[in-house]
């Protein structure tokens, strides 16, 4: 076992002596075995290659220790490093040249690694009969540590969250090019916890390269390793039910090292621990079957149960000091870095992903993987959602201009101009284009010539989105008029509030709803303009509201998302970001997505406004996220397009 000496409890990189013992019984550390005493460790203050200062032990293994040390090539600052030692005294020859080839290897193996959770190898050299790994210091605990330290059971939440991320290093290694690697040696002891509550898998000692169909020596750690592993067979299913043994020790804190081997069949995990969900306990139970073929096909497939059981409970990322509330479960599946700030909306067709920015292009990008296809240049910046139809796509920009451009080349069809920037997005409807100008209009324009048909004067600029709905064009302004005209640009009726009504309108059945800026979200009759309710928002709203189930979903700039009954106005929940919420939510599933101008993407649960995750950028999102296909796109001020899994 490592035995723990600093008060860090860090063992970054070491071997237990037990399985040191398997692999070389030679050079056992037992004085009862050797009859002398384990070698000598590096005092404080020795300098090693010129270059690193140790500082303390702070690991020991079968064949050396751990040190942190101060790397002296950064004299003006602090920069610590773990340095990993390896004494090879074994009498053989060949068991010692073996020794310094697994070295290597390991030193080689993690040159070639680069993820977030695997720490980065700077250097590797050799002194006499010791020869040395340098890495990034952890600052943190291990995982057995916490466990052996918590009072009680460790949150499922807070467990549910460092499988998700152990299982997406093991995919990335599992998936390595060219040959996959396989870890052979999870277990809580190798998994290190960093002050930020993310998780760095270490100790690639043990590490190797797949090839089907070869044996090898028994390696690994008991209780944790797989039947097959006892047989030499190491495999991307072996690391799959070492993982599920890890979960199943932080959630039991039952070591299975003290237990018969594959027994946690006969030691439930809810019969140990009864607040673990059956869906968590389920997912552990499949990585831990006998055989391999009954477990999960990839640690993939095991990421994406883990994640389905985060949905489904409703855990939060929660770090342990604060509380608060961490996006290190949620990675993006891509990103795109445009030139200047996303503030609109995307629109997905046929596979791409058409998105405005306000560096003045359209970019088109590939839905599955983010690649850039073209992009599209106008003379102003873009801030609302592209139109598509019959190979084309319409956009309004603040050059003055609709631009219809081909979804194939990329190239212009034709224009239409305004006389102010447009920052509405275009309607398609009845073989027309409707969009609002800051020219005081709202304009009707043929879809096939890009001729104006009509336009309709408003007492100030149109920046909401026209709504067709019952063979009228409904629209608001900057005034807060808001106009219902029919197909040959006659005003039917209409409406005043208080202030601006920026936010587009949503229609059901004979029922209208919008937001204004004087902090009401309306609901109105769409045959007469007839006020059926309002209901009172903590501030002003240029939020596009969200209509489903008997739900009325809107964002307000007091930073809430509000959840109102459709029918009768009345509240059913609402919840608190930290900044304003100018984008408009959309429900996909059983699940609510809103950006918020506090840079952060929330998914809820839309019945009961339940926080199941946040996604955070470094800008604010102020557009309307987009989802399809269990994806989630979203555009933040940051410059950023980001695909999500929902």
């Amino acid at each position: 076992m490592v035995v723990k000496q600093s008060s860090a409890n860090y063992n970054l990189l070491t071997r237990s002596s037990a399985l040191e013992t398997r692999i070389f019984p030679e050079l056992s550390d037992d004085r009862g075995d050797q009859g002398s005493p384990p070698p000598r460790q590096l005092q404080a203050g020795v300098t090693l290659a010129k270059r690193y200062a140790i500082q303390e032990v702070i690991g020991i293994g079968g064949m050396g220790s751990v040190y942190r040390a101060r790397d002296m090539h950064f004299p003006s600052v602090t920069k610590l490093v773990a340095v990993k030692e390896m004494i090879n005294s074994a009498p053989d020859p060949l068991v010692r040249e073996t020794i310094v080839q697994n070295f290597e290897r390991e030193a080689n193996l993690l040159a070639t690694l680069q993820h977030p959770s695997i720490p980065r190898i700077s250097d590797y050299f050799t002194v006499e009969s010791r020869s040395y790994l340098v890495l990034e210091f952890i600052h943190g605990k291990d995982l057995e540590a916490i466990i052996n330290e918590a009072n009680g059971f460790l949150p499922e939440d807070q467990v549910l969250s460092w499988a998700i991320e152990l299982c997406d290093v093991l995919d990335y290694l599992h998936k390595h090019k060219p040959d996959p690697i396989i870890f052979r040696d999870m277990k809580p002891s190798n998994v290190m916890v960093n002050h930020n509550g993310d998780v760095i898998l270490v100790d690639f000692g043990i590490a190797k390269t797949f090839q089907t169909g070869i044996k090898g020596t028994m390696i690994g750690t008991e209780g944790y390793s797989p039947p097959e592993q006892y047989r030499g067979e190491a495999t991307p299913s072996a690391d799959i039910y070492a993982m599920g043994a890890t979960i199943h020790h932080a959630l039991t804190r039952r070591d299975p090292r003290l237990e018969p081997p594959f027994s946690f069949s006969e030691r439930p995990i809810r019969r140990i621990n009864s607040s673990v969900s059956p869906d968590l306990e389920t997912v552990v139970n499949t990585a831990l079957e006998y055989n391999p073929e009954s477990r999960f096909g990839s640690a993939a497939d095991m990421k994406h149960a883990l994640t389905a059981v985060a949905r489904k409970t409703g855990a939060l990322v929660r770090s342990p000091q604060t509380g608060t509330i961490q996006a290190s479960g949620i990675k993006p599946l891509w990103s795109f870095k445009c030139e200047d700030e996303i503030r609109g909306t995307p629109t997905l067709f046929q596979g791409t992903l058409y998105i405005g920015s306000y560096d003045n292009n359209l970019y088109a990008l590939g839905a599955a993987d983010g690649k850039f296809q073209w992009k599209y240049p106008t003379d102003g910046g873009i801030v609302s959602r592209p139109a598509l139809f019959e190979g084309n796509v319409y956009i309004g920009s603040e050059d003055k201009r609709l631009h219809v451009i081909s979804t194939r080349s990329g190239k212009v069809v034709w224009t239409y101009f305004t006389n102010g920037p447009i920052r509405s997005s275009p309607r398609i409807a009845e073989g027309h284009i409707f969009i609002g100008s800051d020219d005081n209009h709202l304009h009707a324009v043929n879809l096939n010539s890009g001729r104006m048909a009509w336009r309709f004067e408003t007492a100030d600029p149109v920046r909401s989105t026209p709504f067709v709905m019952n063979d009228l064009v409904y629209a608001g302004c900057e005034t807060g008029d808001y106009y219902a005209i029919d197909f040959r640009g006659e005003l039917k009726w209409r409406f005043r509030a208080k202030r601006a009504i920026t936010s587009s309108t949503v229609g059901l059945g004979q029922v209208l709803y919008f937001s204004s800026v004087d902090g009401t979200l309306y609901s109105l009759d769409s045959r007469n303009g007839w006020v059926i309710w309002r209901f009172r928002l903590g501030k002003a709203s240029i939020s596009t509201p969200c209509v489903i189930d008997d739900f009325v979903f809107v964002g307000a700039a007091d930073g809430f998302i509000y959840a109102v009954e459709a029918k009768s106005s009345k509240e059913i929940w609402r919840f608190r970001t930290e900044h304003q919420v100018n984008g408009s939510p959309v429900v996909y599933k059983d699940s609510l997505y809103c950006g918020s101008v506090d840079g952060s993407l929330y998914c809820l649960e839309y019945r009961t406004g339940r926080l199941r995750w946040k996604f955070g950028t470094e800008g604010a999102i102020t557009g309307t996220p987009l989802v399809y296909d269990d994806i989630v796109y979203i555009g933040s001020t940051d410059h950023q397009v980001y695909a999500l899994l929902a």
